[in-house]
Formats: structure tokens, sequence, C-alpha cells
């Protein structure tokens, strides 16, 4: 894929750098240089004559829109960043791991902390004022290290009544190394209002 992405044309390139940065805004200058087999200095002129923004714009934008769609939460309750949320169906954070959530003997990022980000999604998700986790079915695959990003996807994988069913697996680059499955339980009655 390499060798054929280096023999892209400018105007090619340029197309092939716009869709790459829709399709996934948090791209790197560094990995798309890669990609297309360019410097990263062309790569940043190449996004300059397109107009589009650094990455940590795209990210910040991307972000506040999500913040913006929350409301079984709050923007501090969730951990990790959420930068993603299409209420009722899927959602998206990045849990940046510090040395401050490992076991210091093992240097392995305690569960709780993946779970609680996967459950603070799972609750964002939800398309309600209020909601709960009712259930909760949990799988750590893989250890994480201080220093590594986690991203979690959540997804709504069926809705009864006043039950979500969320699914939300967590990666560390490619490798899955969480994954959950929750029933959230919403609050709210038919009108919108909790419940009391």
């Amino acid at each position: 894929m390499g060798e054929e992405q280096n023999q892209l044309t400018k105007p090619e390139r340029l197309e092939a750098l716009r869709q790459a940065i829709a399709e996934n805004p948090f791209v790197t200058d560094e990995i798309l240089a890669s990609r297309f087999g360019v410097s990263t200095q062309t790569v940043r002129l190449d996004r300059l004559q397109l107009g589009i923004p650094e990455v940590r714009t795209r990210t910040r934008r991307v972000a506040e829109g999500a913040y913006r769609k929350l409301r079984s939460l709050r923007g501090r309750e969730i951990v990790g960043n959420l930068y993603e949320l299409e209420r009722g169906l899927r959602a998206l954070s990045v849990l940046e791991t510090t040395p401050d959530m490992v076991f210091e003997k093992a240097n392995v990022v305690r569960g709780h902390f993946m779970f609680a980000q996967a459950e603070s999604l799972a609750l964002a998700v939800i398309d309600a004022e209020a909601a709960l986790t009712g259930v909760a079915n949990i799988k750590y695959k893989h250890p994480v290290s201080a220093g590594q990003k986690l991203f979690a996807h959540a997804e709504v994988t069926r809705r009864r009544q006043n039950k979500y069913f969320v699914a939300v697996r967590t990666f560390e680059s490619n490798r899955e190394v969480f994954r959950a499955k929750f029933i959230i339980v919403s609050l709210d009655d038919g009108k919108g209002a909790a419940q009391s």
C-alpha cells in the first residue's frame, strides 16, 4: 500500500489527505506522512493548502461538539475525554493513562480506571436526563501500562422500554484491552422527567 500511495499525484494526495482526516480527525501529520510516503512538512503544507487545522485544533472542535450533546452526565463526570457522541447510538472517549493510575509493583493500570471510562461512556450515550447502571459484564483482555492511550467505543446495541443495552470496547493502539456489556436504565418517565 505504501508504494501505491507514493505514486499519487499532488491533487490525488490532497484528496486522499482530505478523506483520511475526515474519516479520522485524530490522525497525526506523522502518521499521514508515513501513509503517503512523504515528509511531515509536506503533509503540513498540504493541510494548509486545504485549510485543515492541525490535529490539536481538530480534536478540540470535535470534543466541544460532543460535550454539548451530553444529557445524563455532566462533562466533568466523563472519565477520559469525550470526542464523539451520537445520543442513543454511539460514543468515543480517550483516556490518557498516568503513573498514578498503576499498581506500582506491576506498573499495570488498575482495572477500575478502564471500567470507569467504559461505564461513564455507556451512561453518556443514553438519550435520557438521568440513567444508572443496572448490569455490567466486563472482561479485562490485556494489561495496560502508564502512558498508553485508551480509546473506548460505546454502541447502543438495542433498547427495551427504559433499558439500553450498551457494548463498550476499549483499545490501546489496535489491540482490544477491555470489553464490557452494560444494561443502562433510564430513570426518565415517558415525558422525559425523572421518576421519584
